[in-house]
């Protein structure tokens, strides 16, 4: 089983707050998707069956830094308020006046302001009914993922894996984050294309 190491990560990554996750398996699959994009700080808000949770430790197959290292927090303010831009993932559009961004775009706008030394986050809600609005009101920026409309909400875990990659390809550049045989062959001079 693989364990992710501390220098896999990037010190500049946003933070993913989980807030009220009512599953310790989904927290556990949630940190496996972190640790996947170099995602390793993991901010939990009041998780439904406490913390410590046996079952994130066995879901989390091997993220150990993640689930080692998550942070509780009573409230959602007390988890972002060291944070200067926070997106909020949701399925449906609100009734609230803030921009709508990609998953993609959110990306970007997280690298640049963590570029800078901006604490930045992502936010996500429990699993069955989301983030409230009194949640997505303390974000800058909502997320809306392009889904089937008929069919729009992801779980948990997918939600993170997914602005985890668009982090992770903004971070290096749309590469692998590791190198290919062929690419380690062409660098070698060996002419193969």
């Amino acid at each position: 089983m693989g364990h992710i190491k501390k220098n896999l990560t990037s010190t500049d990554a946003p933070c993913v707050i989980l807030v009220e996750p009512q599953l310790g398996q989904n927290i556990g699959t949630a940190a496996r998707a972190m640790a996947n994009f170099g995602l390793t700080e993991l901010r939990l808000v009041a998780p439904t069956n406490g913390w410590p949770n046996e079952h994130a430790i066995k879901a989390a197959s091997g993220a150990d830094i993640v689930i080692e290292q998550a942070a509780l927090f009573d409230t959602l303010e007390e988890a972002v308020a060291d944070l200067s831009f926070v997106v909020a993932t949701t399925a449906r559009k609100r009734d609230m006046v803030k921009p709508i961004l990609t998953p993609e775009s959110a990306a970007e706008e997280m690298h640049k302001r963590s570029s800078t030394g901006e604490g930045t986050g992502i936010l996500f809600g429990r699993e069955r009914y989301g983030l409230t609005n009194d949640h997505v009101v303390l974000a800058d920026a909502l997320v809306i993922a392009p889904v089937n409309p008929d069919f729009a909400s992801l779980n948990l875990a997918q939600a993170v894996l997914l602005i985890g990659y668009e982090w992770f390809k903004r971070r290096s550049d749309g590469g692998l984050g590791r190198e290919t045989d062929m690419e380690k062959a062409a660098r070698e001079g060996l002419g193969v294309r």
